[in-house]
């Protein structure tokens, strides 16, 4: 250590022994208006494997418990909770901030949808501008007595899951694949980012894991063997959920419908949240 140190270690280059690095904080404060109890990211290592799905299943299965759950898509370039939950309107705001727009149950949303003249107008926005949308949609909206948000992420370890990872207070993950064996390497990558930024894993929901065929009860794996147990004890990761390919839950999107989807897939992944929820 130099006789001339003055502790800033940020300004030296000296390498030394004692050398302090201080870590620059990106947290962004919460809307001061805004009170959320539970933050669960759902992310996937790639793209169309029914994570914005997952993300809508999970916000109303929470509701039907009696729970205020809440969406912050942060797809900012494929934005698709709205129209899965038939939102129309627009979102409003005051000289306080911005206020979600809420679905037909009462799950809170907000999406840059919600914010574009017409819903097919495309975003082309650079990285740090959509990064910062998101970061607004968690400073500039005010969430009110929300138990849990979901957060819907763009596929992939890119800017905006990095942004949501270190600049809002995450208290977990779900990550979402499916079946096919290339995905299996894709979702590692995306545990693995995880894992590196420190934030829990509550599990893995497979997309897509089987059809079942009306005529004669039968599973049909589609998209060929599953590999989600294999993934999950390389990792030590829970198998939360397998969902199937079912029509009727496509339906239910295209007509803005998912609350009312019928069936019972996530009442075990419910049951953990609610646990984690009363342990604070």
């Amino acid at each position: 250590m130099s006789e001339n140190c003055n502790q800033n270690c940020n300004s030296c280059s000296e390498d030394c022994a004692e050398r302090k690095e201080q870590k620059t904080d990106f947290s962004e404060k919460l809307h001061e208006m805004s009170s959320i109890k539970k933050v669960i990211g759902v992310v996937s290592g790639k793209g169309g494997v029914g994570k914005s799905l997952v993300t809508s299943m999970l916000a109303v299965t929470m509701n039907r418990m009696g729970y205020h759950t809440a969406i912050l898509d942060a797809d900012i370039t494929g934005p698709s909770i709205p129209k899965a939950f038939g939102i129309r309107g627009k979102a409003t705001g005051s000289e306080f901030g911005l206020f979600p727009v809420k679905t037909k149950t009462g799950i809170d949303i907000m999406s840059v949808n919600l914010l574009l003249e017409n819903d097919t107008d495309p975003v082309v926005w650079r990285g740090p501008i959509i990064a910062g949308t998101v970061k607004q949609f968690w400073t500039d909206v005010i969430w009110s007595d929300v138990d849990f948000m979901f957060i819907d992420m763009p596929p992939g370890t890119g800017d905006v899951p990095l942004t949501v990872f270190q600049s809002i207070a995450v208290d977990g993950i779900i990550v979402v694949t499916s079946p096919q064996e290339l995905v299996s390497m894709i979702v590692s990558k995306a545990v693995k980012m995880a894992e590196m930024m420190n934030i829990p894993i509550i599990g893995l929901v497979e997309n897509m894991s089987y059809f079942k065929c009306p005529d004669n009860d039968k599973d049909y794996q589609i998209f060929g063997e599953s590999h989600i147990e294999e993934i999950a004890e390389k990792h030590n990761l829970k198998v939360l959920a397998k969902l199937p390919i079912d029509p009727k839950i496509s339906a239910a999107c295209d007509k803005g419908m998912i609350e009312l989807f019928d069936g019972n897939w996530l009442d075990s992944t419910s049951k953990l949240l609610e646990e984690r929820l009363e342990e604070n």
